[in-house]
């Protein structure tokens, strides 16, 4: 017998070699129906994997994300069986799932494939799966895996194959396919009811640009064919609320080929609400404590080699500047941090003057591969509302939790209300990618932990996620559509401090080594505003909105009475605008709703009588004719209902 742990903690016994079907089955009916991969003693393994020693055991359905993992990886053998047979002499690669769907590159070599064979793909995909072909893992000797591959002229598997061990080789089998795979596949093909592939685009081999480029065919699928429908739907919102196709409409920001990729130019729309967003942030920074600093764009290279800086970001950013003195160089800023150390380091500190909390919206760059930028959401320049708190070590739990509350001050006041914290903590297995000695990490590493609790934060802890000086606690927003996206990040680090050789003078007249804690709400203002562009569809909180109102008169003959309601909207700080244009009132009334103005305000006749205005909202709800005072006080009370004091 063996002694199989679950979950929950309880430990059953099992006949050995039973499999983790078997277990579902001693659950319940309803689970064994369901269940569609597991993982025993960290190793995903399927369902039909016999079980021959004592081990912890964790099964999977498709409402779980490793559930889905599986489904889609064994889709990409669904969809690579399909390619070969279409495309006669095609070498395949590699074939992961990722966050949604899977891909697999191909060397297609004399076969071309564009969107327009997407049918016939997936036709005969469906055909596979329909035929409920066992997915079974069988291992091979290293020796056997090479003839395999190189019978089929498969250089890429040959490769891998040659970089693994003998005796750690498997090979997949499903119908007449056969892939190099390490395992974590679906019962059969037949679990798979609905796929659509979604795009093809191009990859280097290994993502290395001095090797062939490959065709990666993205694809997804699903056990329900109701479940791909919703899946298509939610893809079409999501093209229309695609930051970039906004942020051209509502004129915010644009991008230059002679500027540069992965800069972005502000234009002023978008500069103001920036803006705003800034002075949001330093209202709510300056009643917590926080002094403001300014720090230049670019730093001798030894004080990023002093932080560490250089080592992990050196080979992958922008190239040292070097200047007319022999062995001068500096470095664009990658982080303000290093920055910070030095503003702390101009002179002494007693323990009675901390803690301090420097903040800075500070512009960094780093060299990202022009295949990897996307819009706001991954750039080469971008700003950062960064602060560093420099405190002693009885000071941690408390700023740490300060600086929680005023993360959810600001999620709040921007609509994100669906969101889970993660603390990110250091792999033990990969200590050379840490600073820093064993001591520091467990004690920030707890402080974070203690501190999620003590606020009651709905928190899950990721190995390996942490940064290379230090834990973090980040927040995973979701937004309208259901995507996660990781906004905020407060990290503990006592590294730094020793790098830079930070010290205050203690109250028994000694030096001691102040904790740093990193951290910033938005993260980069870049991504935060692409992030809430798509969040709200453009519809942004009223506070922030680039225009709050827009002034429609019906014919010239009411452009003064438009201008009186216009310096009546800003005596009380109400964003507005007269759109007195020789068009019809229906035309203004459609380009007011497509640039996303909160309210019209309609003006003719009867209103300049009577001084009123119509008002309209956006989204078509008629609001009939009001006083002014009326219109002034429904804004200001839709502003505090979403923009409290901090």
């Amino acid at each position: 017998m063996i002694k199989i742990t679950l979950p929950d903690g309880s430990v059953k016994e099992f006949e050995k070699n039973s499999t983790p079907m078997d277990v579902a089955m001693s659950i319940s009916q309803g689970l064994a129906r369901n269940v569609i991969s597991a993982n025993f003693n960290g190793r995903k393994v399927e369902v039909s994997t016999p079980l021959t020693t004592d081990g912890d055991l964790v099964l999977y359905t498709w409402n779980d994300d490793e559930g889905k993992k599986t489904f889609w990886h064994s889709t990409s053998h669904i969809m690579a069986q399909a390619l070969e047979e279409l495309y006669p002499g095609v070498n395949l690669t590699i074939g992961p799932a990722i966050d949604n769907g899977f891909y697999y590159d191909v060397d297609f070599g004399e076969h071309s494939i564009s969107e327009k064979d997407f049918p016939k793909i997936e036709a005969r995909m469906l055909e596979i799966a329909r035929g409920k072909h066992d997915f079974k893992m069988r291992e091979v000797s290293k020796a056997d895996a090479l003839d395999f591959y190189k019978q089929q002229e498969n250089p890429f598997k040959v490769e891998l194959i040659e970089n693994l061990e003998d005796g750690e080789i498997t090979f997949c089998d499903h119908d007449t396919f056969t892939d190099l795979c390490r395992g974590g596949h679906l019962p059969n093909t037949g679990v798979v009811k609905a796929v659509k592939l979604l795009s093809v685009a191009g990859a280097y081999w290994r993502g290395d640009e001095n090797k062939p480029q490959l065709t990666r065919v993205y694809g997804i699928s699903f056990p329900k064919q109701k479940d791909l429908k919703e899946y298509l739907e939610l893809l079409e919102e999501a093209k229309k609320r695609d930051h970039r196709k906004l942020g051209k409409e509502l004129e915010l920001f644009t991008f230059s080929q002679k500027v540069g990729q992965g800069l972005p130019l502000w234009l002023p729309k978008g500069a103001a609400l920036r803006e705003r967003l800034e002075n949001f942030l330093k209202k709510a920074q300056k009643k917590a404590g926080y002094e403001q600093v300014v720090s230049p764009h670019i730093g001798q290279k030894e004080l990023y080699v002093t932080s560490g800086h250089y080592a992990k970001y050196g080979e992958d950013s922008f190239q040292p500047i070097r200047t007319p003195k022999e062995d001068e160089e500096f470095l664009l800023k990658p982080m303000n941090c290093p920055h910070h150390c030095e503003i702390f380091n101009s002179r002494p500190w007693s323990y009675k003057e901390l803690p301090k909390r420097y903040a800075e919206f500070g512009t960094v760059f780093r060299y990202e591969q022009s295949g990897e930028l996307h819009g706001l959401t991954r750039v080469r320049g971008f700003t950062q509302d960064d602060a560093h708190i420099f405190c002693t070590p009885d000071q941690l739990d408390q700023e740490f939790k300060n600086v929680i509350d005023l993360v959810l001050y600001v999620f709040g006041s921007l609509g994100f209300e669906n969101f889970t914290a993660q603390v990110s903590l250091r792999d033990p297995e990969n200590p050379d990618k840490y600073i820093g000695s064993t001591e520091n990490w467990e004690k920030a590493e707890q402080a974070i932990i203690n501190a999620a609790k003590e606020k009651g934060l709905n928190f899950v802890i990721e190995t390996g996620e942490a940064a290379f000086y230090g834990p973090k606690l980040d927040f995973m927003v979701k937004d309208a559509l259901g995507r996660s996206w990781q906004l905020g990040t407060i990290q503990v680090d006592y590294n730094l401090p020793e790098r830079f050789d930070l010290s205050y003078i203690g109250s028994d007249d000694k030096h001691h080594r102040p904790v740093m804690i990193h951290r910033a709400p938005f993260g980069s203002m870049e991504r935060f505003v692409a992030i809430l562009l798509e969040h709200t569809a453009g519809n942004f909180p009223l506070w922030l909105m680039p225009e709050q109102a827009i002034i429609l008169s019906i014919s010239e003959k009411y452009e003064n009475y438009a201008q009186k309601v216009l310096n009546l909207l800003e005596n009380n700080e109400i964003r507005a605008l007269v759109d007195n244009r020789n068009e019809t009132i229906g035309k203004k009334i459609r380009e007011a709703e497509m640039n996303k103005i909160p309210y019209m305000i309609i003006v003719g006749e009867n209103e300049e009588k009577e001084g009123t205005i119509a008002v309209r909202k956006h989204g078509g709800e008629d609001l009939g004719s009001i006083k002014m005072e009326e219109f002034v006080n429904l804004i200001n009370s839709e502003i505090s209902r979403t923009l409290k004091s901090f």
